[in-house]
Formats: C-alpha cells, structure tokens, sequence
C-alpha cells in the first residue's frame, strides 16, 4: 500500500527527471526546522517553464492527476496549483517561483536535508532554510488575517528548535521587504 512517503518521493524524482528546480516550504519546513505536525500536504515551490509543462504532465500521469490545462493557467497567472497522488489521494500544492528580488534570494539559500516526518525512512530534499520558512510562515499569517493559532505555533516551534541558528541579520534585513518587520519582531520577544 502506498504512502505520502511514496508519494512525495516519486514527485521528486518527477521533478528531477524534468529538470525543474524545487523548494519545499510550508508546514513541512516547519516541521524540519521546528517541532513536526501532521500535515495533508506538501507546499513546494517550483521553477516550473511554461515549455516544460506538457513533459511534466506526461511524467506525471501515471501516478498524479495533473491538468496540464490548468497549470499552464496557473503559471500564467502567477497562481499554485496542485497534483493529486492517486494511490493515497495525498495532495501537492506547487507554487511558481516569484521574480521578486527576494524570493530569487530565499531560493537560492534551500538546503538539501533528510525530511524524518514523513516515516521511518528519511527523504532527502531540496528545504527552505529555517529563516525563509519563518519569513514566508510571517506572511502566510498576516494574509490570513493574523488569527491562525497553527500558523504562529509554527514559527514558535522554529524559534524553540532552530532559535540559537538563525541568522537574525538576515531575517531583519528581508521582513520588512515582505511587510512583517512587525510580526518578526513579536516573534522574537515572546
């Protein structure tokens, strides 16, 4: 029986084959550089090319339900998108590369580490630093209206966990770019 182990790993190798660049963000880099929590999916931030798509979605079909439709539109737009693995009905959502001066930054910084909450296997894979996972969790936050107790637990179990790595300097220096100078700031006082 297939897990989001599987899952995860066989999008991987999706995603090599292809050529196309990834990150992975969210709950998952959270869980890496903080204290781990289930999730229902992964958030992976793609250089996915217009041209590649049609590739992609070959590769893709025999395990993911993928719309190449869709992800073309998606990718027009600036939008994420997301594959469904059939055999666990796990859920990827892939968001397109920003050209924004930092997220070209916080791109470059990922880390190929050993992901352990998934199962007794570890998976290794291309991560967001701890630093640019606080800054993106940050915004995610205030989008959200600023009441998501889940999303603030996150970064608190970042800080309790990675707190003595973190290069403050850096989290000072782009906080204010994506408009949560204010927010970090409460973070680090707590």
């Amino acid at each position: 029986m297939a897990t989001p182990t599987d899952a995860l790993a066989r999008l991987l190798a999706i995603l090599d084959r292809a050529e196309i660049p990834y990150s992975v963000g969210g709950s998952v880099a959270s869980s890496a550089h903080g204290i781990p929590r289930t999730t229902m999916d992964v958030d992976l931030v793609t250089d996915l090319k217009p041209d590649q798509v049609d590739e992609f979605v070959s590769l893709l079909e025999e395990d993911f339900y993928a719309d190449a439709a869709t992800i073309k539109d998606a990718l027009a737009r600036g939008r994420s998108f997301n594959l469904i693995h059939f055999a666990t009905a796990y859920k990827f959502d892939l968001f397109p590369l920003r050209g924004d001066a930092y997220s070209r930054v916080e791109f470059g910084r990922r880390a190929f580490i050993e992901l352990h909450s998934f199962g007794p296997e570890p998976i290794k894979c291309a991560v967001a630093t701890a630093e640019d996972t606080i800054l993106r969790k940050l915004e995610w936050y205030r989008k959200g209206g600023e009441t998501s107790e889940r999303q603030w637990n996150d970064l608190r179990g970042i800080l309790k966990v990675s707190g003595a790595r973190l290069d403050l300097a850096y989290l000072r220096q782009w906080a204010p770019h994506l408009n949560v100078a204010d927010l970090l700031e409460r973070l680090l006082a707590e």
